[in-house]
């Protein structure tokens, strides 16, 4: 099989779970991430598992020159048998009041969740057009959606992937190209350790008392997205853990 799924931060969470996932579905990979290291284990580790053919890009998604080189060096019989792109890479840097934001933690976020993300689509976009087919799937979140204290830059930028994601559904419907916007909420991933810079206790605390979403949930629900028929195109989804109600009511056991 021949079809490849292009996947951003695939070097940990959602982004190391989808890979797994569609590697063993019989999806072809290019997988990318700013550690080469990891890229390099995940790919041996998926090869000894399946009969995946995977392809690892080590760049960083907030540099547009190392995007375009790395991508453009594809061969023409790999780019074009790209059907899906998962814009994965993203993070969280710090939380608190606006003023008293750090100007490295805005633009962490920015250059990374909003100017990567457009970056890679662009080099992209141009392969599924070519074959007037494709699904662009953006993992936005929660924060998307509703903005809550001391998220302020992390959920802009999200509702930026939630706007970006329409305006591609709009832009590219006449190509057949399918867009979906996956708005996750409280997840235990590496999500919280940077967000904390490290903390591992302060970011461990994010996630007691109650059983948060994994990875693989939403590895599975991009799978299922991307395997609808295709008349059918999942626009949006917002996926919390049961004992979460919103960005900030969550049930918690004593």
């Amino acid at each position: 099989m021949s079809k490849y799924v292009f996947i951003t931060g695939a070097t940990a969470g959602f982004g190391k779970a989808c890979a797994e996932l569609f590697a063993k579905n019989g999806w072809n990979l290019i997988i990318t991430g700013r550690r080469k290291d990891r890229l390099t284990e995940l790919k041996i580790k998926i090869i000894e598992a399946t009969n995946a053919d995977v392809i690892a890009l080590a760049f960083d998604v907030r540099h547009q020159s190392e995007v375009a080189q790395s991508i453009n060096q594809l061969p023409n019989s790999i780019s074009s048998n790209i059907e899906i792109l998962i814009n994965n890479a993203g993070l969280a840097v710090g939380k608190g009041p606006i003023d008293e934001g750090e100007l490295d933690d805005w633009e962490r976020m920015i250059d990374t969740n909003v100017k990567g993300l457009l970056y890679v689509s662009k080099e992209i976009i141009p392969f599924l057009k070519a074959n007037q087919k494709g699904h662009i799937i953006n993992i936005g979140s929660i924060a998307g959606k509703q903005v809550y204290p001391g998220g302020n830059v992390y959920c802009a930028s999200k509702h930026a992937v939630d706007a970006l994601s329409q305006a591609m559904r709009i832009d590219l419907v006449s190509h057949k190209i399918k867009v979906t916007n996956i708005a996750p909420g409280a997840a235990e991933t590496e999500f919280s350790l940077v967000r904390f810079k490290g903390n591992q206790s302060t970011a461990d605390s994010v996630y007691n008392g109650y059983s948060p979403l994994i990875a693989f949930d939403i590895a599975e629900t991009a799978f299922f997205v991307a395997t609808r028929p295709s008349h059918v195109n999942i626009n949006d989804i917002v996926i919390m853990p049961t004992a979460q109600a919103s960005p900030t009511v969550l049930h918690k056991d004593s």
